[in-house]
C-alpha cells in the first residue's frame, strides 16, 4: 500500500500529461476535468494536485517535452546558412514531433486555453527553436524575434492542423512565406538597434570619455 504521507505520484508526470492528451484526442478539451485526467492515469487526486497545479500547467509540461525532443535532434547551423533556412529546418521538425498528437492539439486549440503557464511557456518555447536555429534570442532584440517567431508559429501551426497532406505542401509554403516577411522585418530591427547603439556610444563616450577609453592621457611633466 502506497504511504498515504509520500509527497511522490504514483506516476510520472509524462504518463499523466500522455493521458491527458490521449483523452484530448477522444473529446473536446473542454470537456476534459482534472478528475478526467487523473482517473486516464490511475492517480488520485491529490496525486494530481502534487503533479500538476492545473490543465494548463499540463500542457505546458508538453510543450517542454516537445523543446526536449526537437533540441535533441536538431542540426547545428552550417557556417554560411542563412537564419531563415535553419529556422524552417526547426519549424519543420517541430511539427515532424508533434505529428503523432495532431488529434489531441485539434481538440486543445479549440478551446483556445489562454492559461499564464502554457503562455510563459510557449514564449520560452520559441526562444529554445531560436537557440537551436542559431539566432540570437537574448537582449532587447531578441525579445522582439521571439515574439515575431510566436507569430510565425502561430499562423503556420494552425495552417498544419488542416493540411491533411504527407508532404505538407501547404505548411510548408505558408512558413516559407512567413520566414521571409519575417526577415525583411528583423533586418530592419536590426539596422535600427545598431543605429541606437551607435548613437549611445556617442553619447556615452561624450558624457564619460573614461569609460570608453577616449579620455585623454595627462599631459607629461616638463622636464626640469
Amino acid at each position: 500500500m502506497k504511504d498515504p504521507t509520500s509527497t511522490e505520484p504514483t506516476r510520472s508526470k509524462a504518463e499523466i500529461v500522455e493521458a491527458a492528451l490521449r483523452l484530448a484526442a477522444a473529446r473536446p478539451w473542454s470537456q476534459v476535468g482534472m478528475a478526467d485526467i487523473a482517473a486516464a492515469a490511475g492517480i488520485t487526486l491529490a496525486d494530481m494536485r502534487r503533479a500538476f497545479p492545473g490543465k494548463g500547467a499540463i500542457l505546458a509540461a508538453f510543450v517542454r517535452s516537445i523543446d526536449d525532443a526537437v533540441l535533441a535532434r536538431v542540426q547545428v547551423r552550417k557556417p554560411g546558412e542563412a537564419g531563415r533556412d535553419a529556422l524552417f529546418e526547426v519549424v519543420m521538425s517541430r511539427l515532424d514531433v508533434l505529428a503523432p498528437y495532431k488529434p489531441a492539439l485539434k481538440s486543445i486549440t479549440a478551446s483556445m486555453p489562454l492559461e499564464p503557464a502554457l503562455l510563459r511557456s510557449a514564449f520560452a518555447s520559441q526562444a529554445w527553436m531560436l537557440h537551436a536555429a542559431g539566432v540570437a534570442a537574448d537582449g532587447p532584440a531578441g525579445t522582439v524575434r521571439v515574439a515575431g517567431l510566436m507569430s510565425v508559429y502561430a499562423s503556420v501551426f494552425r495552417t498544419w492542423l488542416a493540411d491533411d497532406d504527407p508532404g505538407m505542401a501547404r505548411t510548408m509554403a505558408a512558413l516559407d512565406r512567413r520566414l521571409r516577411r519575417g526577415e525583411r522585418s528583423l533586418s530592419t530591427l536590426d539596422e535600427l538597434c545598431a543605429g541606437v547603439r551607435r548613437v549611445t556610444g556617442a553619447v556615452t563616450d561624450a558624457i564619460w570619455p573614461e569609460r570608453s577609453g577616449a579620455a585623454k592621457p595627462p599631459p607629461a611633466t616638463p622636464p626640469a
